[in-house]
């Protein structure tokens, strides 16, 4: 069964061209959301394995979303992977301080990269 999955991005852009490629490669996009309170309520309503966020999310904060998902969504909450153009080392504490299981740079986005990060 496919990794089931729920990409949360402002840009809409990114959201189709990560879904086309992550489809791609054997993952199931469930749901894309441009907002913390779209993927809250998307997150409860498919119960996706997995949400890929976006650091920067307009006047959001990637990492309350992150933290949001954890916190607020059903008995299985997914597992949640923090994306973004910035380099990593910018945020880096702030990474392992959240819920993320990691950080994946947008640039180097992919299926495999996602399950490395799970440890499938």
């Amino acid at each position: 069964m496919a990794l089931r999955c729920l990409i949360v991005d402002d840009s809409p852009r990114f959201r189709e061209e990560a879904r086309r490629l992550l489809e791609q490669e054997g993952l199931s996009v469930v749901g894309v959301a441009a907002s913390g309170d779209e993927a809250l309520r998307l997150a409860k309503a498919l119960a996706p394995d997995l949400a890929l966020v976006d650091i920067a999310l307009g006047e959001e904060s990637g990492f309350d979303v992150a933290r949001r998902l954890v916190d607020n969504s059903n008995a299985h909450p997914p597992s949640v992977i923090l994306v973004s153009t910035y380099d990593e080392r910018e945020f880096s504490g702030r990474i392992a301080a959240s819920p993320a299981l990691g950080f994946i740079a947008k640039t180097e986005l992919s299926a495999q990269r996602i399950r490395g990060l799970l440890g499938d």
